[in-house]
C-alpha cells in the first residue's frame, strides 16, 4: 500500500507540469560566495562586455602611443616652459582620458541593464537581502577592471616610452614614482568602474546614470575652468576626476593635490555613491 502511494505521488507530480529538486538543493543557503559566482557569470557571458574592455584597452594603448609620438615629432619646435613640464610617464598614458568613458559606461550598466529586462526582480528574489548583490556586483568588476587596467597600463607605458626613447624623451619603471603613475592609472580606473556601478544602482537607469558619470567625470571640470582663475585654482583640484588623475602624473601640477591625497578624494567620492546606493537598494521596490 505504502509503494503504491509512493508512485502515485511520483506520478501526479509528473503530470503536473512540476519537478521535485534534486536531494540537497532545498538546503542550499545564498552566500555572499555563490552570489560572486552569480555575478562573475553575468559579467563574462555578456558579448558587451568582451567588446568594451576590448576597447578601452587598445584606446589606453594606441592613444598613449598617438600622444607620444605626437610629443616626440614636435619636441624641437615646444618652448622651454613646455619642456620643464613635460611628463614622459603621463604623456604615455593619456590614453586613459577616454578609457574612463569606456569603464564607466560598463559600470553603469553592470547594474542598470537588468531593470529593463526585469532581471533584477529575479536577482533580487534570489537574493532578498539585495545587499550581497551589489557588494558582489561592484567586487566583481572592480577586481577585472584593476587586473586588465594594470596590464593595459603597463603596456601602454612601454610603447609610449619605446616611441619617446627615438629622442632620448624616455623613462623607464624604475625611475622615482614611476611605478607608481603606472599602478596609479589602474587603480583611477578601478575607482570609476565602482563609481559606474554605484550611479547605475542609483538611478536605476542606464542613460541617467551615463549622463551623470559624464557629467561628473568630464564636464564638471571644463565648467570650472570657466570660473575666475583664483576662483578656479581652490576649485578644480578637488574635483573628482582631477583629484585622482593627480595618481599619473610623475611631474605634479602646480594647482594639483598630492597623488595620493588625491587618489583617497576620489575614493571618499566613490565611496559616498556606494553608501547611496546601498541605502537605496534596501529602502525601494524593484
Amino acid at each position: 500500500m505504502t509503494c503504491e502511494r509512493s508512485e502515485l505521488t511520483v506520478d501526479t507530480t509528473k503530470q503536473s507540469g512540476f519537478l521535485l529538486p534534486p536531494a540537497g538543493v532545498a538546503d542550499l543557503k545564498v552566500t555572499q560566495v555563490r552570489v560572486l559566482r552569480s555575478e562573475w557569470t553575468k559579467l563574462r557571458s555578456l558579448r558587451s562586455t568582451y567588446l568594451t574592455l576590448t576597447i578601452a584597452m587598445a584606446l589606453t594603448v594606441g592613444l598613449g602611443a598617438l600622444f607620444s609620438f605626437g610629443t616626440q615629432s614636435r619636441w624641437a619646435r615646444m618652448s622651454a616652459l613646455q619642456k620643464a613640464a613635460f611628463d614622459p610617464t603621463a604623456t604615455s598614458l593619456n590614453g586613459f582620458f577616454l578609457t574612463q568613458l569606456a569603464i564607466g559606461v560598463l559600470g553603469v550598466l553592470v547594474f542598470s541593464g537588468e531593470y529593463p529586462t526585469a532581471m533584477i526582480r529575479a536577482t533580487f528574489a534570489a537574493v532578498p537581502t539585495r545587499l550581497p548583490v551589489l557588494w558582489a556586483k561592484l567586487a566583481v568588476f572592480a577586481a577585472v577592471t584593476f587586473v586588465l587596467m594594470t596590464l593595459t597600463s603597463v603596456a601602454s607605458f612601454l610603447v609610449g616610452q619605446a616611441v619617446l626613447s627615438s629622442e632620448n624623451l624616455g623613462t623607464t619603471l624604475g625611475a622615482p614614482s614611476v611605478l607608481r603613475a603606472v599602478i596609479g592609472c589602474a587603480l583611477y580606473l578601478t575607482v570609476v568602474a565602482i563609481l559606474g556601478v554605484s550611479l547605475g544602482a542609483i538611478l536605476r537607469s542606464s542613460a541617467g546614470g551615463i549622463a551623470t558619470l559624464v557629467g561628473l567625470l568630464l564636464v564638471v571640470p571644463i565648467l570650472a575652468r570657466l570660473l575666475p582663475s583664483d576662483w578656479a585654482d581652490s576649485i578644480n583640484k578637488y574635483l573628482p576626476s582631477n583629484a585622482g588623475q593627480a595618481m599619473l602624473r610623475v611631474v605634479p601640477e602646480p594647482s594639483s593635490l598630492a597623488p595620493w591625497t588625491g587618489l583617497a578624494l576620489f575614493v571618499g567620492y566613490a565611496t559616498v555613491a556606494v553608501v547611496i546606493a546601498a541605502v537605496l537598494i534596501t529602502r525601494r521596490d524593484a
